[in-house]
């Protein structure tokens, strides 16, 4: 069994502690999210866990505990979003200088090929626009050279829940644009030259539009064939069904919940309210079965 933490929120940033306590007990509770009422008891013992795939802009809260983890037994990678978007977009992720620093330590501590750089999503608007993307994913990826062995990029998809959040940059100058076709694909181009020569495979992420013809192969995040080659595990993973079409990865089980994170992304498909995410945040309790108390009605 592969553990998702998580798609649905940061788990190494906001609760890791939490995160410890559940493998120490060796279970968690998960509702579903379209039916909280139905609730999951996921095992989380090493011996049932053939790898967590950690999600995260931060792992820093995090580090302290790997050595933990090594100890019992867990086998784990990261996939990690670094990114430089204005603050009017991403009001509260950790500043590119910091973002950096940590990645680079958990890098040297665990080794790239189990770090993985998500620059993602890709959004255009009047403040980010393909020229904007060229340079900071060269930034980032200079930076990044030798700390892992795989980019992965995605389009962003505008879901209802983000797009009057979106609308309200307005006030802080920025709209939404459309990219045309031909500047794509030149940004496109640009940025899987730019991987290949900072030694990284550059990938998508649940990309309905094709990239091949720019160079760019589809991706899994939650990959059978990463974790064959890094950790030498063979069997059969099948696609995950929850997921959308376009999405490669193999099944998997989640334990995060939505509208449990507070960075406050504009363009986050995990939050519709960021009021009610910093409810959740507060009414968290570390010790509790699941990631945010489950009502007992």
């Amino acid at each position: 069994m592969i553990i998702s933490a998580s798609r649905r929120t940061d788990v190494p940033a906001f609760y890791s502690r939490w995160l410890m306590t559940r493998l120490e007990a060796g279970c968690c509770q998960v509702p579903n999210p379209f039916n909280p009422k139905q609730v999951t008891e996921v095992s989380l013992k090493p011996e049932e866990v053939d790898v967590i795939v950690f999600w995260t802009r931060n792992a820093s809260p995090l580090l302290p505990h790997l050595g933990e983890l090594d100890r019992i037994g867990y086998r784990y990678y990261f996939l990690c979003t670094v990114m430089d978007n204005p603050r009017a977009v991403d009001p509260r992720c950790p500043p590119l200088r910091e973002a950096l620093t940590t990645f680079k330590t958990l890098s040297d501590r665990i080794g790239p090929e189990r770090v993985l750089w998500r620059y993602d999503p890709i959004v255009f608007t009047t403040a980010m626009g393909p020229e904007f993307h060229r340079k900071t994913y060269e930034t980032i990826a200079a930076q990044l050279q030798g700390y892992t062995r795989r980019s992965i990029i995605s389009l962003v998809t505008v879901y209802k829940k983000a797009r009057q959040r979106l609308s309200a940059l307005r006030q802080a100058g920025i709209e939404l644009t459309a990219c045309h076709e031909e500047a794509l694909g030149g940004l496109m181009r640009f940025l899987a030259s730019v991987a290949r020569d900072n030694g990284m495979a550059l990938c998508s992420c649940a990309q309905e539009k094709d990239l091949v013809p720019y160079g760019i192969l589809p991706g899994k995040c939650i990959d059978d064939g990463l974790i064959r080659e890094v950790f030498g595990l063979e069997g059969s993973h099948p696609k995950d069904p929850s997921q959308r079409k376009a999405c490669g990865c193999v099944k998997s089980k989640d334990i995060g919940m939505y509208d449990t994170c507070v960075y406050g992304c504009a363009y986050c498909y995990a939050t519709t309210s960021f009021e009610k995410a910093k409810e959740n945040h507060r009414r968290h309790d570390p010790n509790a079965p699941s990631l945010i108390p489950l009502s007992s009605s």
